[in-house]
């Protein structure tokens, strides 16, 4: 049983020392918490959680809570707003906050403990990585997020979803598709549309695959796109997308209906690389659109901007 193998590796990378486990409250790092406390008993392990302040989901904050005192395991929580805002200042690097702020600050509290965490093969760990690598031991290395599906479920673990995605939540700052300049203005646009989507769908009753509220547009302007999959009753979609654009902050709202296309600026590294433009498009936006999307890529005059802008869209046919 596989089950049994990760948790006898478990036994041999921990040796005799306690572990520390960089704790989301998503499913990996439920079900690498719970290999960990089997393995080795509650008192070996910790778990670290990074908290992103108003870009921490407040389900993702009560799934933490709820789930180590479950297991009754420690846990640790530690402040990561300021190191965000300070990568999301230069465009979107989901990539560098998680080596930077999501790891980087769990080893800098860990010293020499070793770290476990959830990469697996549906993450760019997985796929470019090793299962050990700098103090990071990744128990689920070898798997699927299929495969570690069907262990959450031998085990028993019951994992209360944000909303947002059945694959991919994360943190809300992900959702804005620009630089994070200014955090009362973008980083609030970002921050409450999203909450408020994934509260009216709840109170509504609507089960989705997916649901997200993208924030592009130029900097002095927020301009919100609302994924939801299925798409849930016309009428519904109408009335949302007016209470979103009642929002504080959101200048316009449209509902994704039907394919787009987005309107990029990247620096010349970026917009000289046709890999990375290929990844930002088909690994690190499509999959969050609730219809099939295409790119317009341009060169900004912005040397501050690190990775790339969405600065408007399109409708387009597929």
């Amino acid at each position: 049983m596989k089950i049994e193998e990760i948790k006898n590796k478990i036994r041999q990378h921990a040796g005799e020392q306690r572990v520390m486990v960089a704790f989301s409250g998503g499913m990996d790092s439920t079900v690498v918490l719970n290999l960990a406390e089997c393995a080795l008993g509650n008192q070996r392990v910790t778990a670290v959680n990074i908290d992103f302040g108003p870009f921490t989901y407040y389900k993702a904050r009560e799934n933490v809570k709820k789930i180590t005192r479950l297991l009754q395991v420690k846990l640790v929580s530690i402040s990561g707003v300021s190191e965000q805002i300070a990568i999301m200042k230069r465009g979107p690097d989901c990539n560098l906050c998680t080596r930077k702020v999501k790891l980087g600050m769990v080893k800098a509290y860990a010293d020499d403990q070793i770290i476990f965490t959830g990469s697996n093969q549906s993450d760019s760990w997985g796929k470019y990585g090793s299962d050990f690598q700098d103090g990071f031991y990744a128990p689920l290395f070898d798997y699927t997020k299929e495969d570690i599906k069907d262990m959450s479920d031998y085990l028993d673990i019951e994992i209360r979803r944000i909303g947002e995605n059945n694959y991919r939540e994360g943190c809300k700052l992900k959702h804005l598709l620009k630089p994070l300049i200014n955090p009362v203005y973008h980083g609030k646009a970002v921050d409450e549309a999203n909450e408020f989507l994934l509260a009216e769908l709840n109170k509504s009753g609507i089960s989705t695959k997916m649901a997200n509220v993208k924030i592009i547009g130029p900097l002095s302007k927020n301009i919100a796109l609302v994924n939801v999959c299925p798409l849930p009753d016309k009428n519904w979609l109408k009335e949302m997308r007016y209470k979103i654009e009642q929002l504080e902050g959101i200048e316009e709202c449209q509902i994704v209906d039907q394919p787009l296309e987005l309107v990029l600026k990247a620096n010349k590294g970026q917009f000289n690389n046709v890999r990375s433009r290929y990844w930002v498009e088909k690994g690190r936006l499509q999959p969050e659109f609730a219809f099939p999307i295409k790119s317009r890529w341009l060169l900004t005059t912005n040397r501050k901007l690190k990775t790339f802008q969405v600065i408007g869209y399109n409708y387009t046919k597929n």
